[in-house]
């Protein structure tokens, strides 16, 4: 490993590098080193490459005083992750092996992925495995894998001495470690002083995002449904029934809408008014992060966690470009034509492509935009070996990719006023004249006519019958997690990288459960003590403060020492509210979570006596978990095996198949998903979530 003159290529993954390799151009030779450390030799004609990959963090902020307890904790240094971390000591080869290869190298190029985590990455290993390469490194900037991109990226590569967005990005680390760890010990140290121990954490974007839980909570709990009454009539026009209502959306007492019943019985409908609108549908935007998230979500229900992954596992393979953006445009750079002539060869959009090839190519862009990276978009290259769910995310991001270049769709919505004895009825449908962009995204619009008969003022219609019904005014819903994402978008707190990682998190610390999210009692006890003690905690415009200053950094407006010693300024206040109130914290949080632990175990309601819970037992003879019902004493003899290890969790559904609860088995870093019935068919075909 001492073949010197090449220049040493960093990447971030492993797949990544070896995508770099094979399109640095030459003889490409895997070399397995240290107990199958992959490294890339590659033999150009006028230049030598070895092309290593980390795997993500390599270094990490650790407390410089390992030995010291409690808090403050305010003096931190990186490290590498495998000293305070047991679980990545496969890490340490890794080192050793850039360490090493950096002995040999003429020179170094910094190839992870172009944002703020890749960046800082990519600085860290230069400046600490590399012997403080990190301001004479060549960066090179690609946005997809391709191997057109990457060699230009290459060709391209230059110096950046001053390296504002490692700064920032390695800034962020320091100051979310010396929130996290601080407000964590914090609170855990208040529960662990009424007895017992549970791992307790707050953070400073955690904070907001739970209190945004718990007030819609508070808000649907302390909600008084006040009824009302609604009135539908059907009617007809030659040969075609369609549905009209009160013009008064929310009638206030039963007698009135029964009077009005009354009044319209027997009677025939006259149409009084006829209203026609032309609507110009606009192409959607293109993909960012957020976005796509949402609309995976909306479309698959897919988690953003999820969304995030899977799109990351087709950048990989170079059949998307770069997904953490924030940008919703697309420059003429990335070659519109190239891409679509590469994805005509493909079946299923051979058709749609070609008629887009036919017209001017013009993308309907939105505002959002991002220096690093353009939006989301197929780089053409031919997908393979796809899983179900990878093959569905391709697909969304191509058809929207196709619909930005479409034209205006063209809607006619017709509205009428129709009266039954003397009370007035409206109706309303639509249907579309010209698809243009719907065409190219119609599996994914939701797009759906319900046109009306022709109706012409003046014409009588037959009352076929008349529908009163009883409602509530409804509570604010809950958060799903793509509304909350859109919550802490709109808010600006977090970042596109690290939102949906953030209510995983939530998740894990049992603050909240279910996929329409609820807070659970440990939540409330959190937030309600922070409110009091130490409302910065939880203030979305503090956070928002901070992540403003860090946005500064890549700026260059703000220098990285004043944004830890302001952020270290508010936590300090925050500390002292929590120290001086720990007695009250403490009685509060510890019956919370008591109460907490209690519910995890809850799975659902028996589906076989109807009345008692399933819930995660133990064995008194081989202590083996296992689900048994609550209502054992009174004949229930329900019950299911459980997997001995990962963490349990209700998924607050029943299984479409045979009704029994559905649980999630968290072991390793993702989840499965489950039914707990043993005989449910569903159990040959156990998903990843």
């Amino acid at each position: 490993m001492t073949d010197s003159g090449y220049l040493l290529v960093v990447c971030e993954k492993p797949d990544a590098a070896r995508r770099v390799a094979s399109a640095l151009g030459g003889v490409v030779k895997v070399e397995r080193v240290d107990d199958g450390v992959v490294v890339y030799r590659v033999e150009g004609e006028r230049t030598k490459y070895v092309v290593c990959a980390a795997s993500g963090h390599l270094y990490t902020v650790w407390d410089v005083d390992e030995k010291k307890s409690g808090y403050p904790i305010l003096d931190v240094g990186w490290y590498p992750l495998h000293t305070v971390d047991r679980s990545k000591k496969h890490l340490v080869k890794l080192i050793k092996v850039i360490s090493e290869l950096a002995k040999g190298a003429a020179g170094f190029i910094n190839a992870c992925d172009y944002d703020i985590e890749g960046e800082t990455i990519g600085y860290n290993i230069l400046r600490y495995a590399c012997g403080g390469k990190e301001t004479s490194a060549l960066r090179a900037k690609f946005s997809t894998l391709t191997v057109e991109e990457l060699r230009e990226a290459f060709a391209k590569a230059s110096p950046n001495p001053v390296n504002r967005l490692a700064e920032a990005g390695r800034t962020r680390h320091v100051v979310d470690f010396v929130w996290g760890v601080n407000l964590t010990r914090a609170l855990t140290e208040a529960y662990s002083s009424k007895g017992g121990y549970r791992t307790l954490s707050i953070g400073r974007v955690q904070g907001p995002t739970l209190a945004y839980i718990v007030d819609r909570e508070c808000e649907i709990r302390w909600f008084v449904p006040t009824p009302y009454w609604s009135i539908d009539a059907l009617l007809e026009k030659d040969g075609l029934a369609f549905r009209a209502s009160y013009v008064v959306e929310k009638v206030e007492t039963l007698a009135e809408a029964r009077a009005i019943e009354a009044g319209c019985r027997g009677r025939e409908g006259v149409v009084k008014e006829v209203r026609k609108q032309i609507i110009h549908q606009h192409p959607p935007t293109p993909f960012n992060l957020g976005d796509l998230q949402h609309e995976a979500y909306r479309v698959f229900g897919f988690s953003p966690s999820l969304t995030l992954r899977l799109a990351e596992s087709l950048y990989l393979k170079a059949l998307i470009s770069y997904p953490r953006t924030s940008s919703q445009k697309l420059p003429t750079s990335i070659g519109y034509r190239k891409i679509l002539s590469s994805l005509q060869k493909l079946e299923q959009y051979r058709s749609d492509v070609s008629e887009l090839l036919t017209k001017p190519l013009k993308p309907f862009e939105g505002k959002e935009e991002d220096p690093a990276h353009p939006a989301i978009y197929p780089t053409g290259e031919h997908p393979q070996g796809l899983d179900e769910r990878q093959s569905k995310l391709y697909d969304l991001v191509v058809r929207r990719f196709l619909a930005v270049f479409g034209e205006y769709a063209l809607r006619e919505r017709v509205t009428a006023d129709i009266q039954i004895g003397s009370y007035l009825f409206k109706v309303s449908g639509q249907r579309t004249i010209e698809e243009g962009w719907i065409r190219y995204y119609k599996p994914y619009t939701g797009v759906e006519d319900n046109p009306l008969p022709s109706l012409e003022k003046g014409d009588r219609l037959r009352v076929l019958s008349l529908e009163v019904a009883e409602r509530f005014e409804q509570p604010p819903p809950r958060y799903n997690q793509s509304s909350l994402l859109a919550k802490m978008e709109k808010e600006g707190i977090g970042t596109k990288a690290t939102r949906a990682e953030i209510i995983d998190t939530l998740y894990q610390r049992g603050y909240i459960v279910g996929s329409s999210i609820e807070a659970t009692d440990l939540a409330f006890s959190v937030i309600e003590a922070m409110k009091e003690h130490s409302p910065n905690i939880i203030s979305t415009e503090m956070t928002r403060e901070i992540e403003r200053a860090l946005e500064g950094i890549e700026k260059g407006e703000v220098s990285s020492a004043d944004v830890i010693e302001k952020a270290a300024t508010h936590l300090l206040s925050a500390l002292e509210g929590l120290r001086a109130a720990e007695e009250d914290l403490a009685s509060k949080i510890k019956e919370a979570a008591k109460a907490s632990l209690a519910a995890e175990d809850i799975i659902g309601e028996c589906p076989l006596c109807k009345k008692g819970q399933l819930k995660v037992l133990r064995s008194k003879k081989t202590g083996k978990r296992f689900v048994g019902c609550t209502n054992y004493e009174r004949g229930c003899r329900a019950s299911a095996p459980l997997p001995q290890k990962g963490k349990v969790r209700s998924l607050s559904r029943v299984c479409k198949v045979c009704g029994w609860p559905m649980i999630s088995i968290t072991l390793g870093r993702y989840p499965w998903r489950m039914c707990v019935n043993p005989s449910c068919p569903t159990k040959r075909k156990v998903s990843r979530l």
